[in-house]
């Protein structure tokens, strides 16, 4: 039937459309001189960050790493994936279940999530039912399971992808309800707090913004930091800090503080720990003259004061 090939989640995308290093659908396709196109980051990490000089597909050596937007493959991509989303808006509740069903038990046996999770994140933007049912469903136990990949030790550049896409989701869960849909003693298992302190130290951009957020949520339920910061020691300082310190995403950065004075408040050896990290410099940099009223103001309504002389007598 016509209407079960659109509720597969597996997606037969055409093949020209996914990315020969990950496998899944292309956001901003590039091409490279021997004339195959890929994902831009992904081709640029097997350039500049594994240092290849060769094609992924091919295997041709080459010598010219420059590439060409393929904007004509972006724009038909684009158009593909705005015709399904208007399938998936349209649907029933009772088989937009199904479908959110079908795609957590995907997302649970293949090897390439990426393409299930970016769907699954586009069905519960659609209502508050939509986002009650994945987590009566399950999901946020499923998304755990597939952030915790990254404590593996062979865990890879597609790991940590897809770790960012399941964080992204929790994420988005955040961004979306009011009504503290996303209960935070799902995310507080040892295990999941590891692996996002992993991702705030070596995530992108985005996934550091997604496991901030999910530590923010931590910090205002009063939860205990004992554990994370003896567990993650200076390391994890050191990625508050540098967040903090971030004066292009001021949200992340405001984020970052508030975190950072709930670990600071809860015991003397975090605030030790924050004290090798470089913290006192940091808040230092911090004060109003520093002209970052935005996270001052954060600082001001915790108590600098006491934090200040909390840390430099510890």
């Amino acid at each position: 039937m016509e209407i079960e090939k659109t509720l597969d989640p597996t997606m037969d995308f055409p093949q020209d459309f996914r990315c020969p290093i990950s496998m899944e659908l292309m956001k901003n396709p590039v091409t490279i001189s021997t004339g195959v196109t890929y994902e831009q980051k992904n081709i640029e990490k097997w350039f500049f960050t594994y240092k290849k000089k060769t094609c992924p597909a091919t295997m041709q050596s080459i010598d010219n790493f420059n590439t060409t937007p393929n904007l004509t493959l972006k724009s038909l991509i684009q158009t593909w994936y705005k015709n399904d989303l208007s399938q998936i808006s349209s649907l029933p509740s009772s088989m937009m279940h199904h479908e959110l069903v079908s795609l957590l038990n995907t997302i649970e046996t293949t090897p390439f999530k990426v393409s299930s999770l970016k769907k699954l994140k586009s069905i519960i933007k659609v209502s508050d039912q939509t986002r009650v049912d994945f987590v009566k469903s399950g999901g946020v136990e499923a998304l755990v399971k597939i952030i915790v990949q990254v404590l593996s030790e062979s865990s890879d550049f597609a790991t940590f992808t897809t770790c960012e896409e399941a964080l992204g989701i929790l994420h988005q869960l955040l961004l979306l309800d009011d009504e503290a849909i996303l209960d935070v003693r799902s995310i507080t298992s040892p295990d999941c707090i590891k692996s996002m302190a992993i991702m705030l130290q070596r995530g992108s951009k985005d996934a550091r913004v997604y496991a901030i957020s999910m530590f923010e949520k931590m910090a205002k339920s009063k939860f205990d930091w004992s554990f994370v910061a003896q567990e993650q020691g200076i390391d994890l300082f050191k990625s508050l800090l540098d967040l903090v310190s971030d004066e292009i995403c001021t949200k992340a950065s405001s984020c970052a503080l508030k975190v950072l004075i709930d670990i600071l408040t809860s015991s003397k050896k975090t605030r030790l720990k924050a004290i090798e990290a470089g913290a006192i410099c940091t808040l230092i940099e911090l004060l109003p003259e520093s002209n970052r009223p935005d996270l001052w103001a954060g600082l001001n309504a915790r108590g600098n004061a006491s934090i200040h002389k909390r840390l430099v007598v510890a």
